[in-house]
């Protein structure tokens, strides 16, 4: 195990408070593309176009053309081991809440409990017009066979609860991830260049409050400067390897092989 995966081990293990931030790189590795990234859904769909709330609300149409081609990556996408060792931090008492950028549900589908997120979810949605929510299924069912999803109550366009462009985070959720970031002792930050704000701010608040911050990213992101350590590698390579050695360090790996050769199981 190397001296850098040992360091974050002994972080979380002296930290009473843990809190990982997930930008789009984690969810990469379940084959949904980074929307930024040379070929991304933004190279192809002009944003001011098909994606501010300005153009849903004018026209809903170009947003749900452009559905079409994200909601099945959206659909077939599967946690990936990142998401899965997030959840195992979870289970060992060692990962409060994750606060993501994603809209594609994976961290709830892994097993994380507290899932707090920043730009929505494709999951759900409500209709403009009278205020029902419907599942994603039953935005599925309303579509019926036309581009725009329409309420079966009163006939009003269906907007999915993502976050578009110049429409504001929804207030409650923003004020929540900023006081967990501002009181936490430690905070993962997994897949994101921390480039798209207010998400971008939560490792400085962390950092006022004497957080200690660790950066798991594929690239060097814009904050490296405020980073107590910084790991340059996938998400879902990185973090099965932090839990390893936080387990090994802990000794929660040990009570676990225990448990299994009690249960007649060798691990």
């Amino acid at each position: 195990m190397s001296d850098e995966f040992e360091h974050v081990a002994r972080l979380i293990e002296s930290a009473g408070s843990v809190v990982a931030l997930a930008g789009a790189g984690i969810s990469v590795e379940s084959g949904i593309p980074d929307f930024r990234s040379p070929g991304g859904l933004w190279t192809r769909f002009d944003p001011s176009i098909y994606a501010t709330f300005e153009s849903f609300m004018n026209n809903p149409t170009k947003f749900w053309e452009m559905a079409e081609e994200l909601n099945p990556l959206l659909e077939g996408a599967e946690p990936n081991p990142a998401h899965m060792a997030l959840v195992e931090l979870e289970r060992l008492g060692k990962c409060d809440v994750v606060i993501t950028q994603n809209i594609d549900n994976l961290h709830q589908r892994a097993g994380s409990s507290d899932v707090l997120e920043l730009h929505g979810t494709f999951h759900t949605g409500t209709c403009l017009k009278c205020g029902t929510r419907l599942t994603y299924e039953e935005i599925k069912q309303a579509a019926a066979g036309r581009v725009v999803p329409v309420c079966k109550s009163c006939g009003g366009s269906i907007k999915p609860d993502v976050v578009l462009f110049g429409e504001p985070l929804n207030a409650a959720v923003l004020q929540r991830a900023v006081e967990l970031a501002t009181e936490c002792d430690l905070m993962i930050v997994v897949g994101s260049g921390l480039e798209v704000f207010p998400a971008a701010s939560l490792p400085n608040y962390a950092k006022r409050g004497n957080a200690k911050l660790v950066f798991i990213n594929i690239a060097a992101t814009v904050s490296d400067d405020i980073a107590d350590v910084i790991i340059v590698e996938k998400a879902g390579e990185a973090l099965p390897r932090i839990v390893e050695a936080y387990r090994n360090l802990s000794g929660a790996g040990a009570e676990a092989n225990r448990r299994s050769e009690y249960n007649g199981i060798r691990p």
